[in-house]
């Protein structure tokens, strides 16, 4: 059984068939998934979607693109969310220094108030990181996020920076990416880490594995990353599904 550790099936995509997109990733085994919210309207979905389906979970927090827009109230109302059952993380959050909507200043104050609340919540939480590695790491380290841990989420950085954030309290988690030709890292990634350390995603809609590329992403796809970890590792699908389903479960006392 799969578990998709981060979706966007709350996005605007999927308001035409999200049921059919449901019936296609439990067809293709799909146990859970988790939905991220990462800004008011995300969140609100999210927390909607986790009341509709048994096998949904959310976590919930704020896109540092979006950092400028955050404000106290957005904290204190995610703190508030988070006491809900099936949210079971705090993000994603992050740094992202490829769109210059929100100062990098403002991105590390909202992202440090955010791990804070993860530590008082008691919740792991999600990491987006975008061309920002470096300041990631350090804030992870000052922040004493190895008290939650949580997921370097869509990974695309190197094996050395991977182990870092394993001694971290951090799970590894690969996307699309990892099936694209061209993705060095990932699959370098993807070889070098012992299973235990990671997890499987979609990010979708966005990064839609091979052969789907530049398409919309969706939950189903996600045993396309599973089948690729498998064949870069040499071991059977089946034993990338059961452990990568294990190790979210534990990450997010999912019994």
């Amino acid at each position: 059984m799969l578990f998709d550790t981060h979706t966007h099936i709350n996005a605007d995509e999927f308001q035409d068939d999200l049921e059919e997109v449901i019936e296609r990733a439990l067809d293709a085994g799909m146990e859970k998934m988790v939905v991220v919210g990462f800004d008011r309207p995300t969140i609100t979905r999210a927390m909607e979607l986790v009341e509709q389906y048994e096998f949904v979970y959310a976590s919930i927090g704020w896109h540092p693109v979006d950092a400028i827009d955050m404000v106290e109230e957005d904290l204190v109302w995610i703190e508030e969310l988070a006491k809900h059952p099936k949210v079971i993380a705090i993000g994603e959050m992050g740094l992202d220094y490829h769109w210059d909507k929100s100062p990098k200043e403002i991105q590390k104050e909202v992202f440090r108030k955010q791990i804070q609340l993860a530590k008082k919540v008691k919740l792991p939480i999600i990491i987006h990181n975008r061309e920002a590695t470096a300041d990631i790491v350090e804030i992870l380290k000052e922040e004493d996020a190895k008290e939650v841990g949580g997921i370097m989420h869509c990974y695309g950085g190197s094996v050395e920076t991977a182990l870092d954030c394993i001694n971290m309290n951090f799970y590894i988690s690969l996307g699309g990416t990892v099936t694209f030709k061209n993705a060095r890292k990932p699959k370098e990634v993807a070889e070098a880490i012992s299973l235990d350390h990671l997890l499987i995603e979609t990010d979708c809609p966005y990064l839609a594995p091979t052969p789907f590329r530049g398409k919309r992403n969706e939950p189903s796809y996600v045993k396309l990353v599973a089948e690729e970890i498998a064949a870069i590792k040499g071991i059977s699908y089946e034993e990338v599904a059961r452990k990568t389903t294990e190790n979210a479960k534990k990450l997010f006392g999912i019994n």
